[in-house]
């Protein structure tokens, strides 16, 4: 749990202390790299540490995810420009893709499948704590200190929990295999790169230049050539970073697709219901931060009853539930009165995070325990990469969606030179004694209804996971025994337990 809180509080510590970097360091052009260079390499990593972990061992990479981690920390403290802090934060990412995807892992070995959503939630609480405590350290630090300890905090808790997992995580011993082990460097090299440059594209469409510009097209042109070169390298590969039995086996492949669709609707509320809360209904940093984190109260309960509902109906008609209940919830965003009070958007948050706690876990309980121990690492990070691109393909998609409703709302303004993007909109309505009275109105109507399309957006997500579960997932999904677990039986007992 120390070493997940690593990962979790990093992305809320840093955000509120981003106005003092940019005032000490300068590159305010580029500090959106702080978050989406750190976000690029844990996706792209999360496959290469779950093949490690399934041919090492678990300890050795999560040790080596932490230690990475703090070196990009303390480096990041030490940085002196926005280039070299952008740099560091990549090699923090580079060890949270480790923490991640090791850590959900360990918990599957640790624990057995009654158990598992007891420390699944644990886990969730983690998340739910860092979101509250992450902007609250992270501003009393950068008011009060300095910006530079928002890093250092992590060498205490870091430190802390490697010496736990240093001396109290102890593996089953493991028969060695009689070939010699061989790591597929080539396709790692190949997933790395294409991932790269595909959310690069991705996170600077529409952002750094515009999205027909031969920026954009080049980088989609490159990354389309490079997944046809490494679906190539993965086939020839005697023991590939990403097998193809994660896609050929219909249980992964329908839970990959359905969390990846979340990964796309939680853009909804996590990147926009915050510039709603401001900018619709007026409210400050602290209180939309508020709005949202009602979500993290709710997700924790529901993934820790779980197991009451799947231990009766199974895995599959339990997160068909979920899913449901969080279509309807996202329909029903649109509906708002406008400008409305906040506790309705507090409030469909909150149902919101209960509907997702009873989707995602029994998803992710049910996928690892179809797997043994060999397989298992892989199957975990490949659903947590699904879920990672879900989210960036989600933030590109539906930002474009939002600029593009919005430039329409406001052709005819009834004052010229209006913002044309949500962001500039939102640092509008932030001083709004420079606009009149009908202006600032005719301002938050239209993000409102961009914000209306986005969560009929994020509802649309929401559908293609049910549909996903629904065509692909088995009835029942095939739990086998540690003892049982091959990827000849796997695949056997899905095609018994497929309708």
């Amino acid at each position: 749990m120390l070493g997940m809180a690593l990962a979790a509080i990093d992305g809320t510590i840093v955000s509120t202390a981003v106005p003092q970097i940019v005032g000490d360091l300068g590159g305010f052009t580029a500090f959106s790299w702080l978050f989406s260079g750190y976000l690029l390499a844990v996706t792209v990593t999360l496959p290469l540490y779950g093949k490690l972990s399934d041919t090492f061992g678990r300890k050795p990479v999560l040790i080596a995810g932490i230690i990475l981690f703090l070196i990009g920390s303390v480096l990041c403290a030490a940085a002196w420009n926005m280039a070299a802090l952008i740099a560091f934060r990549i090699v923090q990412g580079l060890g949270g893709g480790a923490l991640q995807g090791t850590v959900q892992t360990i918990a599957a070995d640790l624990y057995p499948l009654k158990e598992r959503p007891r420390i699944q939630a644990k886990l969730s609480t983690v998340w739910a704590a860092s979101a509250v405590a992450g902007p609250v350290v992270g501003g009393l630090l950068a008011g009060y200190a300095d910006w530079r300890w928002i890093f250092l905090v992590n060498l205490p808790v870091g430190a802390i929990a490697l010496w736990l997992v240093v001396r109290h995580l102890h593996e089953p011993s493991r028969p060695r295999p009689a070939a010699r082990l061989r790591v597929d460097w080539a396709g790692a090299v190949a997933v790395f790169a294409t991932g790269s440059l595909l959310l690069t594209a991705l996170v600077q469409g529409g952002v750094g230049w515009p999205w027909l510009s031969a920026p954009s097209l080049g980088l989609f042109a490159v990354s389309a050539a490079l997944a046809a070169l490494t679906v190539v390298i993965e086939r020839r590969a005697a023991d590939p970073i990403i097998p193809g039995w994660v896609w050929r086996r219909r249980t992964i492949a329908s839970v990959n697709l359905a969390l990846g669709a979340m990964g796309l609707l939680m853009v909804a509320p996590t990147v926009f219901l915050p510039t709603y809360a401001q900018s619709v209904l007026g409210l400050g940093p602290i209180a939309a931060g508020f709005v949202l984190s009602v979500m993290t109260l709710s997700w924790p309960v529901t993934a820790a009853l779980s197991d009451r509902v799947y231990n009766r109906i199974g895995f599959r008609l339990t997160a068909i539930i979920g899913i449901s209940a969080a279509l309807l919830i996202l329909l029903a965003f649109p509906l708002l009165p406008y400008p409305g009070e906040p506790w309705h958007p507090a409030l469909l948050t909150l149902l919101l995070g209960a509907a997702l706690g009873l989707f995602q876990l029994p998803l992710i309980v049910g996928v690892q325990s179809t797997v043994g121990w060999a397989e298992r690492g892989t199957t975990t990070a490949s659903v947590l990469f699904s879920r990672q691109v879900g989210q960036s393909i989600g933030a590109a998609l539906f930002g474009a969606v939002a600029n593009s409703v919005l430039a329409a709302r406001l052709l005819d303004a009834p004052v010229p030179g209006l913002p044309g993007d949500l962001d500039a909109a939102a640092r509008a309505l932030e001083n709004p004694g420079t606009l009149s009275a009908a202006a600032t109105d005719h301002l938050r109507r239209a993000v409102d209804t961009a914000v209306d399309y986005i969560y009929i957006g994020a509802a649309g997500a929401a559908a293609l996971a049910l549909l996903a579960l629904i065509t692909l997932a088995p009835r029942r999904f095939p739990v086998i025994t540690e003892t049982a677990a091959a990827p000849e039986s796997a695949e056997a007992a899905d095609r018994q337990n497929t309708p």
